[in-house]
C-alpha cells in the first residue's frame, strides 16, 4: 500500500518542516539563492537554477547553461514532553537535497529548458520505544519534480515563460506500541514498547503545471511573477498494521496527497555599480492540502490510517543584498520570516522560522563559476497539546518542540 508509505513519509515531513519551509515545503533549490535568503528569486535570472522558481528568465540568457547543486540541510529538534518519558533529541536527521537545470536558448525570442528539483520533502525518526510511538515514530517523504519549461521574449521589456510538471513522491512510515502497552484492558496491553504497529511505504506521481512573466523596466530593474499549480499525487503500496481486518496481514492501498499552489512576486534593483537588492513574497496555499487518509477495502471500514491536519495558507518574507566585490566575485547576504502554516503536532511540530543567510559567487572563467552559500534556520519554540490514542482525550500530552537548522549547499554553473 503506496499509500502507507505516503502517509508515513507526509507525517515525517512535516516533523522536520520545523528547519525547512512552511509544512514541508523544500527552498533548497540553489546555492546562489540561498546565499540571499531566495529574495528576489522569480526577478533575477542570474544561473540556470532560477528554473525553480520563474520559467520566464530562461528568455534573459543567450547562452545555453548547465547548473547543478547540492544542499546540505543539518536540523537540530527536540521534542519535550509533560514528563520525561515523552522527551525525544535529535528527531530530523539530516538530509541532502540535490537538483539539476539545463537551460537553451534557441534564438533571440524563444528558450527551451529543464529542471529536476524538490518541493516538498523531510523526515523525523524517534526512537522505536518512544512513549509516543503511536502518534511518532519513523517518517520519510520525498518528491522530485521533472519540470520542462518554455519562454518566449515579447519584446525589450516583458517576457513570458511556462511549463509542466510530473512529481514523483516516495514515502515510508512506521508506528509502534510506546505508550499503549501500559493501558490495562487493550488488545497491546503487556506489549514491548518498540514492537510495530503500522508499517506503510509507497510512491506514486502528479502532474501539474506553472507559469511566469518578467518585466524589466531596465538592465538594473527588474520585476518578476510566478505560479505553481496544486499537484495531487496518487501513492499505492503496502501497508502492514493492526488495524487491517486480518491484523498483521500485509494488505495494498492508495493515498492521495495534496501538494499546494505556490504565488512568487518578486522585484530586483541595482543600485549602484557594486550593491542591489532583491526581495520576495511567496504564498502557499496550505488550505489544499487536507487531512492524511489511506484507504484500503481490506482494513476496518475502508482506512487503514487516517491523520487529521489543520493547515493554512501561509506566507513567506525575504529580503536581499549583493556587494559585486570584483569581477569574479560577489558576494550575498538575506534575511526571511517564513509563517507557520499547520497546527502543531508530534508528526509535524511546524513553527515560524526566521532566516540569516549568507553566500558568495566565485567565476572562476568566463564560462565556469560556483556558488557556496549557508544559511541558520531559526525555529520559533512551540507548545502544543495530542492525543497519543486519537479520540481517547485521556491520552492527551503537552509537548515542546524547539529547534534550529543548518543548510550548506554548493553549485556550479557552466556555460556553452
Amino acid at each position: 500500500m503506496r499509500i502507507n508509505k505516503v502517509a508515513l513519509a507526509v507525517t515525517a515531513l512535516l516533523a522536520a518542516s520545523q528547519v525547512h519551509a512552511a509544512g514541508f515545503q523544500v527552498s533548497e533549490h540553489s546555492a546562489s539563492g540561498l546565499g540571499r535568503a531566495f529574495a528576489g528569486e522569480a526577478a533575477i535570472g542570474d544561473d540556470a537554477a532560477s528554473l525553480a522558481r520563474n520559467p520566464a528568465l530562461m528568455a534573459t540568457f543567450d547562452k545555453a547553461q548547465l547548473s547543478i547543486v547540492g544542499s546540505y540541510v543539518d536540523p537540530d529538534i527536540s521534542v519535550k514532553g509533560s514528563s520525561a518519558m515523552f522527551d525525544a533529541d535529535d528527531v530530523a536527521p539530516a538530509q541532502a537535497v540535490p537538483a539539476m537545470y539545463y537551460i537553451q536558448p534557441l534564438n533571440e525570442k524563444v528558450a527551451v529548458g529543464l529542471a529536476i528539483y524538490s518541493n516538498y520533502g523531510t523526515g523525523t525518526e524517534y526512537k522505536d520505544d518512544y512513549m509516543a510511538g503511536a502518534a511518532a515514530g519513523t517518517t520519510t517523504i520525498a518528491t522530485v519534480n521533472f519540470n520542462p519549461n518554455i519562454s518566449y521574449r515579447i519584446n525589450e521589456q516583458l517576457s513570458l515563460g511556462a511549463g509542466v510538471s510530473f512529481v514523483y513522491a516516495t514515502a515510508e512510515l512506521e508506528r509502534n506500541v510506546g505508550l499503549l502497552g501500559l493501558i490495562p484492558g487493550t488488545p497491546l496491553t503487556g506489549a514491548p514498547a518498540d514492537m510495530k504497529i503500522a508499517e506503510m511505504e509507497g510512491d506514486g506521481y502528479g502532474f501539474g503545471w506553472n507559469v511566469g512573466a518578467l518585466y524589466e523596466v531596465n538592465e538594473n530593474n527588474r520585476f518578476g511573477i510566478s505560479y505553481k499549480s496544486k499537484v495531487k499525487t496518487e501513492l499505492e503500496g503496502e501497508f502492514k498494521g493492526v488495524s487491517t481486518t486480518t491484523p498483521g496481514a500485509t494488505v495494498d492501498g492508495t493515498l492521495d496527497l495534496n501538494l499546494p499552489s505556490i504565488l512568487e512576486v518578486s522585484g530586483y534593483h541595482k543600485l549602484t555599480n557594486k550593491f542591489a537588492v532583491s526581495y520576495s513574497w511567496q504564498y502557499s496555499t496550505w488550505s489544499d492540502f487536507g487531512d492524511i487518509v489511506a484507504e484500503s477495502p481490506d482494513c476496518a471500514g475502508g482506512v487503514c490510517l487516517e491523520k487529521k491536519e489543520d493547515y493554512s495558507n501561509s506566507s513567506r518574507y525575504s529580503v536581499g543584498g549583493e556587494y559585486y566585490l570584483s569581477e569574479v566575485i560577489t558576494l550575498r547576504a538575506g534575511y526571511a520570516f517564513d509563517e507557520q502554516a499547520g497546527e502543531a503536532t508530534l508528526s509535524i511540530p511546524d513553527t515560524d522560522r526566521q532566516w540569516y543567510t549568507a553566500g558568495l559567487t566565485y567565476k572562476a572563467t568566463p564560462a565556469l563559476s560556483f556558488d557556496f552559500a549557508a544559511a541558520l534556520v531559526a525555529g520559533k519554540e512551540i507548545t502544543f497539546e495530542e492525543e497519543l490514542i486519537e479520540g481517547v482525550t485521556a491520552t492527551g500530552q503537552s509537548f515542546t518542540s524547539s529547534g534550529d537548522a543548518y543548510i550548506y549547499s554548493a553549485q556550479m554553473n557552466y556555460s556553452f
